[in-house]
């Protein structure tokens, strides 16, 4: 795995471009809706000598940008879900959602800071229809906690990192 990464992203805007000057922040938002991790862009960039402007995205110090969440499917359901010791975060989602994609490094991020205290995974409702019809899952991506193999609570759509820590904390031991 390459220690650094590197990603630029050129879109044309309406209006001229800015006079040259100092680097800009990229509100996640705007990240977000070109399908780039809002952690992952640091910088927007016009060209004095164009009408555009880039994304410029970085990964910083080395370290992998994306925590991979496991899977789990209609076979490992019980023994990874239903009947784990800790409450379980499932991500419904599936391969052709955008906000899917949106929240995968969030549910990442938050997979790591609550290591021993919460499981995370990822179900793909195509892959699974069955678990996703039993839940009632009619938007996706959508969060769901278990605890003790019981569902507690769930949370639809893109939603800000701190919507799911909110919505984490009130099951999870040793807040």
């Amino acid at each position: 795995m390459a220690s650094h990464l590197a990603v630029a992203v050129s879109f044309s805007v309406a209006a001229p471009a800015p006079s040259p000057s100092p680097v800009a922040a990229v509100p996640p938002r705007v990240a977000l809706r070109r399908g780039l991790p809002p952690t992952c862009c640091r910088a927007l960039r016009a060209s004095p000598r164009s009408r555009g402007a880039a994304v410029v995205c970085q990964a910083q110090g080395g370290q992998d940008t994306a925590i991979q969440v496991p899977d789990v499917s209609k076979s490992t359901w019980q023994s990874l879900v239903l009947e784990s010791e800790l409450p379980v975060l499932i991500e419904f989602w599936a391969s052709w959602c955008g906000p899917c994609k949106m929240i995968d490094p969030i549910v990442g991020k938050l997979s790591k800071e609550y290591e021993g205290k919460l499981k995370c995974y990822k179900l793909n409702t195509d892959e699974n229809p069955d678990i996703a019809t039993q839940f009632g899952i009619r938007s996706i991506p959508t969060m769901m906690i278990f605890k003790n193999g019981e569902k507690k609570d769930a949370v639809i759509g893109a939603v800000p990192e701190s919507t799911l820590v909110t919505c984490i904390n009130k099951y999870v031991a040793d807040r």
